[in-house]
């Protein structure tokens, strides 16, 4: 029996394999339930009295070299793999962090959302217009002075063909295939070619909303804009100051009361605690015309939203360019915000 011991040994100190599989086969081998050391250690009580001890002390020595054996050869087995994994030239240098969300993204988002919950779909459309579609359909024909209003980016070789200065031309495209009742948000990128500050910018993102039915009034206007105040910023205090749009009649500037509780607050309102966050008004009758919508039976109204200013009031940024320079250190900022 002690030969049988001996010939082990020399049978695990001559293992040399790096196969996983051929591994565990001599892990079995000689550690599973019908493996060789259960059966030696079953053995034992045939063992004479006066030979159990160094025989049990062989046993021991046997089972330790067996899981030593193993151990070396799982740890030569990572470091093969580890080799391997360097020695892949396409690997970054540098760690591969998680990304997060844009701010503007997250806001349209939100935005969404609130008018998603009240019956808005969403409408798209091309960021590459034509006049029609952008002004003359808006109540903005040719040569007419409100167009100097929204300095246009227009394609050179074809005056006729712009980019878009407002998701408004989405709305007509809708209007022109759909019937009332209409209830739709149009989010989307815009142009106009304005100088680049830390307040404007030559690009920038607007939500634009319309609906309308029968018997549409000022008032419902009113409600909705209360409801996504409060949705939104969780503010109720909101104003409506007559302004001047070529599309709505009559027109109006919305603000809210942001307050006057911190220093931000004044900088942000000028000290007065109020802030514009859109424009809005009822569809001018000129315009349901041009989108072939009877407007002696039907009526509606329209708002406007820049999600860059939204954004920069809910997270507190003071420049506008931080948006479209794809700073990480700035975008970091925005992980785990929804």
């Amino acid at each position: 029996m002690f030969d049988d011991l001996d010939k082990y040994q020399e049978e695990i100190r001559a293992f040399k394999e790096t196969s996983p599989e051929k591994i565990e086969n001599f892990r079995i081998k000689y550690l599973g339930k019908k493996g060789i050391l259960n059966d030696l250690f079953a053995k034992f009580k045939l063992v004479p009295v006066n030979e159990k001890k160094q025989f049990g002390r062989s046993l021991n020595i046997l089972k330790d070299l067996v899981l030593k054996k193993l151990e070396a050869l799982k740890s030569k087995n990572i470091q093969v793999k580890q080799a391997k994994i360097s020695e892949d030239l396409s690997r970054t240098a540098y760690p591969i962090h998680s990304g997060s969300r844009h701010p503007i993204s997250i806001v349209t988002s939100k935005i969404i959302d609130i008018f998603s919950q009240i019956g808005f779909n969403i409408s798209e459309g091309p960021e590459i217009e034509d006049d029609w579609h952008n002004f003359t359909a808006l109540n903005l024909e040719e040569n007419h002075p409100a167009r100097d209003m929204q300095d246009t980016f227009f394609i050179q070789s074809n005056p006729d063909i712009l980019l878009r200065t407002h998701t408004s031309s989405v709305q007509v495209r809708y209007m022109e295939k759909n019937t009332p009742p209409i209830r739709t948000i149009s989010p989307g990128r815009v142009y106009r070619n304005e100088a680049i500050s830390s307040r404007s910018h030559c690009i920038f993102h607007q939500v634009e909303g319309l609906y309308i039915d029968n018997q549409v009034s000022f008032s419902s206007l009113k409600q909705i804009i209360l409801y996504f105040t409060k949705a939104l910023f969780g503010k109720s205090k909101i104003r409506f100051r007559p302004s001047y749009f070529p599309f709505t009649e009559p027109s109006a500037e919305v603000d809210i009361f942001w307050g006057l509780e911190s220093e931000a607050d004044y900088r942000i309102t000028k000290g007065t605690g109020w802030l514009e966050i859109m424009g809005c008004g009822m569809v001018d009758p000129n315009v349901l015309s041009n989108c072939k919508i009877d407007s002696e039976k039907f009526s509606g109204y329209a708002f406007g939203i820049g999600i860059e200013r939204i954004a920069m009031l809910l997270y507190q940024i003071d420049d506008i360019r931080l948006f479209f320079e794809n700073d990480i250190r700035f975008l970091e900022q925005f992980k785990g915000k929804f």
